[in-house]
């Protein structure tokens, strides 16, 4: 795999750039009002003898132009003055009102307050997945996730998948993921899981390699296009590696030979009106009251209803069908099947335990 190419700037940047440089402009027209200001209450102070009051006074509506008479009489060289006064305090409001207007139509100011919005949205997010690619598979990713009501974040390169994941409601940041930077920027750090479905496998590989350099304990999940950048990609560091052209040739051999089977599975796995579900839930050794017991003794089924699918040990060993001499480990994770409020009691008794998301 060779590396991925460069990226073009990022829109984030320019809508950043834009609001800083249109600030500045209406900072600066404010500062030289103010100063042309400052020089007429002098001039009218200090040249023409006047008081405080009425050099401040005839400094406001010379600049203000609205047309009041001469505080005081002037004489030839006031008036040129108040003449180069008006014309420049003419000049100086202009220039306020054609940055404030321009900055108003195209959008600066809105675009600025968005960025920020979304800026604080980011920086907010804590145990949250970051997806890497709204492509077909990471727009699915992203459904499914928002489904389900965990928090994630977007980042793409292109512009318009970006504005298209901001259209659905997602928080999004547009950037190469393949950066340390970008990925610093959507909270790798604070992410529980990396979900790395981008358009090729060497950009799945460079992310999968940067967010596990940043973050060694996050989860990472990438998408391949075959077998041998499986390989490479599980070399890269990748927790899962799945190619949606493997997995969907075995989905589809199974649901000609086992349709039953693959439509309650489908059921269980993907959104829609489903009445059942498939949660998993870590057993910490300080806060579960049934760690050291067995199933049996626990009582899980009888008190919560839920099925006990499985039991993945800390050593990633892997009991299907646990009966009731199986016992509950400190560092197990319990994989229960039934519905949400069966799968709620089962939280209950093994409660407070930490969710595995």
């Amino acid at each position: 795999m060779t590396a991925p190419p460069p990226r073009p700037a990022f829109a984030d940047t320019l809508i950043e750039a834009t609001y800083r440089r249109t600030r500045r402009h209406l900072i600066g027209g404010a500062i030289a009002l103010g100063g042309v200001l400052v020089s007429g209450i002098f001039w009218y102070k200090l040249v023409e003898g006047w008081t405080w009051l009425d050099a401040i006074y005839m400094s406001v509506i010379t600049l203000a132009t609205v047309g009041f008479a001469e505080v005081q009489p002037l004489g030839a060289r006031g008036r040129i003055f108040t003449i180069v006064l008006i014309l420049m305090g003419v000049v100086v409001i202009g220039y306020i009102l054609n940055s404030f207007s321009e900055a108003l139509i195209q959008g600066h100011f809105q675009a600025g307050m968005r960025l920020r919005q979304r800026r604080r949205l980011m920086d907010s997010l804590t145990g949250h997945y970051i997806i890497c690619g709204f492509g077909r598979t990471g727009r699915q990713v992203a459904s499914e996730f928002a489904i389900e009501q965990i928090p994630f974040i977007v980042v793409d390169s292109d512009e318009h998948s970006i504005q298209a994941a901001q259209e659905f409601g997602f928080i999004a940041y547009q950037g190469d993921a393949t950066q340390d930077q970008v990925l610093q920027r959507v909270g790798i750090e604070r992410a529980v899981g990396l979900i790395a479905a981008l358009p090729s496998d060497a950009e799945n590989l460079y992310t999968v390699l940067s967010a596990k350099t940043l973050a060694t304990q996050i989860r990472t999940i990438a998408r391949a296009s075959s077998e041998e950048a499986v390989q490479k990609i599980q070399r890269g560091g990748a927790d899962v590696v799945i190619s949606p052209y493997i997995t969907g040739g075995k989905r589809m051999a199974a649901a000609a030979l086992r349709p039953q089977v693959v439509d309650f599975l489908e059921g269980i796995l993907s959104g829609g009106d489903r009445t059942v579900y498939v949660e998993e839930f870590l057993i910490s050794a300080d806060d579960c009251p049934k760690v050291n017991q067995t199933l049996g003794e626990a009582e899980l089924r009888s008190k919560s209803g839920a099925l006990i699918l499985a039991i993945r040990r800390s050593d990633h060993t892997l009991i299907v069908g646990p009966n009731a001499n199986t016992m509950i480990c400190a560092g197990d994770m319990v994989i229960g099947m039934g519905t949400s409020e069966e799968l709620r009691r089962l939280n209950q008794i093994l409660s407070p335990i930490e969710r595995h998301g």
